[in-house]
């Protein structure tokens, strides 16, 4: 009985041995685990003094664009008896818009919106819940990326109003902005940037060929044409007021787009260098070429002219301006300026609609060259992505897709929006306001 038990009490102490070799092995290989996994997964985001000094800078650049580079390159363009009203709608529209975007703007476009997350994001941040002073968007302040987002949402529905200056009610332009700000820009921002479809899908877009311009571009012509043409169109002299203040205008948007451009690299960082250096390149190519294509045709180069085909260049190597190389960009520049030329005088005489400003021939059709032109150009040693050029046709046909979904949507939510607006309030002002001339009517104020 004694050796049993003791040969029982040596296998239960070999038993217990081996239970706790396995268990120790056990959370060993648990720890190894885990720690491999952290070795794997991306570290945690960090603030960057740099990138955020950037961010900052582009930011404010960015806003500049709006007021007072739009301002005055708009307020240039109309006859004197308008210039205020401009200038009313682009300052208001910047306070409008901020707040709707720190309303809800910001959170249907960035952030995830559940089932619905391929076409809109959710109200979770709204009114910019749980954004902190330390929240972070990659390395810098996520205050800090809302404010700069903020101000595309800004400058986006501000390029409208170039299509139908002269012509629509101040209120109903503030309901309008309101709507479109929700129901477009919010949408469309998040299929392309937010992780919508169009994201999904591959389209490039590196900061706003089809967010910004393709939309503002097509929602200034749908407004322009449910408006109708403003009297005497085609038989007074609609002619600029003051090209010295659109020249400012056109310098200034030209100084803000570095920050629209290279500020989207979000960082300070290689993207956002070859995007500075191509912005550059796109828009003198596209001035030169807008102004010799006029010279050629109409025998003069104009100020108007080379100012128009400046922001051209701009609009175009906008979705580009991360993916395409100097090259590329002098290509996407040319072809910005001479088809944008005869998109906002040929095309626009023979369909016969009175977009203003040419926002639908400059910024709707810019932006679709540059979108396509992104699909061709884009390289792998740039972004990351390849076009046609580098073998990958089918990104043509990407950026199509994406193209043709913004128009279609922006198209028919303007189109609503406006019927409800012109139920509500009417869009159009009087004949006889007009005709005297929106800044005494609708503001009480003239420039002398």
């Amino acid at each position: 009985m004694v050796t049993l038990a003791k040969y029982l009490l040596g296998v239960v102490a070999a038993l217990a041995v081996f239970a706790l070799f396995h268990v120790d092995l056990a959370l060993a290989q648990e720890a190894a685990a885990e720690a491999a996994a952290e070795a794997a997964a991306p570290p945690a985001p960090t603030l960057d003094t740099g990138d955020t000094a950037w961010m900052l800078t582009s930011t404010a650049i960015v806003l500049l664009m709006t007021i007072p580079g739009l301002a005055l390159f708009y307020g240039g363009m109309v006859r004197k008896k308008n210039v205020l009203s401009v200038v009313m709608q682009c300052f208001a529209i910047t306070c409008l818009v901020t707040l709707v975007w720190f309303v809800a703007g910001y959170s249907l476009a960035f952030t995830d919106g559940g089932s619905l997350n391929s076409y809109i994001g959710g109200l979770s941040k709204a009114l910019l819940k749980g954004v902190e002073k330390e929240s972070l968007t990659l390395t810098i302040p996520e205050s800090v990326f809302f404010t700069f987002q903020a101000t595309f949402a800004i400058i986006t529905p501000a390029l409208i109003v170039g299509a139908f200056v002269d012509r629509m009610k101040f209120s109903a332009l503030l309901l309008f902005i309101t709507l479109w700000s929700l129901f477009v820009y919010a949408p469309i921002t998040h299929w392309v940037w937010g992780g919508g479809f169009l994201a999904n899908a591959g389209v490039l877009d590196f900061a706003g060929g089809t967010v910004v311009h393709i939309n503002a571009g097509i929602a200034g012509l749908v407004t322009a044409i449910f408006l109708g043409r403003r009297y005497g169109y085609g038989s007074e002299n609609m002619a600029p007021h003051n090209l010295v203040y659109s020249v400012i205008g056109a310098s200034l948007l030209w100084v803000g787009w570095f920050g629209f451009n290279a500020g989207s690299a979000v960082g300070a960082n290689t993207s956002a260098g070859m995007a500075m250096a191509v912005t550059q390149i796109a828009t003198a190519a596209a001035a030169l070429a807008w102004m010799f294509t006029e010279w050629l045709i109409h025998k003069k180069p104009s100020i108007l002219g080379i100012i128009s085909g400046a922001v051209s260049g701009l609009v175009a190597i906008t979705p580009a301006a991360g993916f395409v190389g100097p090259m590329g960009a002098l290509w996407i520049g040319i072809a910005a300026g001479i088809i944008c030329f005869f998109a906002s005088t040929s095309v626009k005489k023979a369909l016969g609609y009175d977009d203003s400003l040419d926002v639908f021939g400059i910024h709707a059709v810019g932006g679709i060259v540059g979108a396509i032109l992104t699909g061709v150009f884009a390289l792998e040693a740039i972004g990351g992505k390849t076009g046609l050029l580098e073998g990958n046709a089918g990104q043509v046909l990407t950026q199509i897709w994406g193209i043709t979904a913004t128009i279609a949507w922006c198209a028919i939510a303007t189109f609503v929006i406006l019927i409800i607006v012109n139920i509500l309030l009417g869009v159009r002002v009087s004949q006889a306001t007009e005709v005297e001339g929106l800044d005494i009517n609708l503001h009480g104020e003239v420039v002398q």
